[in-house]
């Protein structure tokens, strides 16, 4: 199989998780697309249960699901196992021992979730109206106390490790521009994202360019601005769809391409043979 498209996703969720298909579903779309590597990340359980995240219950399965695709597959396209693990707090993270343990080909380490002032769980990776209603009466209106937060657990995250890929890395930031527009000129937004990104250079993580949202809403994951500091400061990345249905797994593929070219970006990674390989860029 020709490895030479930079056809390949490693964050997609199935049924296992909040994803709207199967396993084996994904994988035939892929092979339809012409993908040559692929790999699952559904949504990691968490101490408590929700609509959206795996039950520990079900990893069993999840494990030996994905071994049943990889052989019957094994000819026509390499696929590989992972999780999306959130940060919630010290106890649960990408970092504790019951996910290193898990026979995993690699982590995408993300932030979903806050906590408000009552210690309370907030899902703030929501639609931008319902945003604004959390803010508004979660946190008291202070956006710019709940964008610290944010990037506060994502700096947390990056130091307590335990994963290869930084997922979405700066998603709140249109939740956070349709709340405040002009969010991302103000200074000191900007140096807080910035000192995000060198934090992630210097540890050695990769960083995704996540295009689930391009079509919808006009934006990547990290926001396309930030695409010439990532490759200043040497920042591996991949394209990844981050989706919840076949038929999306290619979107925005192209548009990422073509912008991290634009920033000086040559290669990007993808994992063959078992391992992560800087491949190049083929328009």
């Amino acid at each position: 199989m020709s490895r030479s498209k930079n056809l390949t996703n490693y964050h997609s969720h199935s049924l296992y998780c909040d994803g709207r298909a199967g396993m084996e579903d994904f994988v035939r779309f892929a092979l339809s697309e012409g993908f040559t590597s692929y790999g699952f990340s559904s949504h990691a359980p968490l101490p408590f249960s929700t609509a959206w995240t795996m039950e520990w219950d079900r990893m069993n399965d999840y494990l030996a699901e994905f071994h049943r695709m990889k052989q019957k597959y094994a000819r026509r396209i390499e696929l590989y196992l992972g999780l999306e693990i959130d940060y919630l707090n010290e106890e649960s993270n990408p970092s504790i021992l019951r996910f290193r343990e898990l026979p995993l080909d690699y982590r995408i380490g993300s932030v979903h979730m806050l906590y408000n002032e009552k210690s309370e769980v907030v899902d703030v990776d929501v639609p931008a109206d319902i945003f604004k209603q959390i803010v508004d009466e979660q946190f008291g209106g202070d956006l710019e106390h709940v964008v610290r937060l944010y990037y506060g657990r994502l700096r947390r995250m990056l130091e307590l490790g335990g994963f290869d890929i930084v997922g979405h890395a700066d998603k709140m930031h249109y939740n956070a521009s349709c709340y405040r527009p002009g969010l991302l000129d103000e200074p000191w937004y900007d140096m807080l994202v910035k000192e995000y990104f060198e934090d992630i250079a210097a540890r050695g993580y990769q960083v995704e360019i996540n295009t689930k949202s391009y079509h919808e809403q006009g934006t990547f994951y990290p926001n396309e601005r930030y695409f010439p500091l990532l490759y200043s400061l040497g920042i591996r990345v991949q394209v990844n769809s981050d989706s919840h249905y076949p038929e999306r797994i290619n979107s925005g593929r192209p548009e990422a391409l073509q912008a991290l070219k634009k920033a000086g970006y040559n290669t990007v990674m993808e994992m063959y043979d078992g391992a992560w390989q800087e491949m190049p860029i083929i328009l």
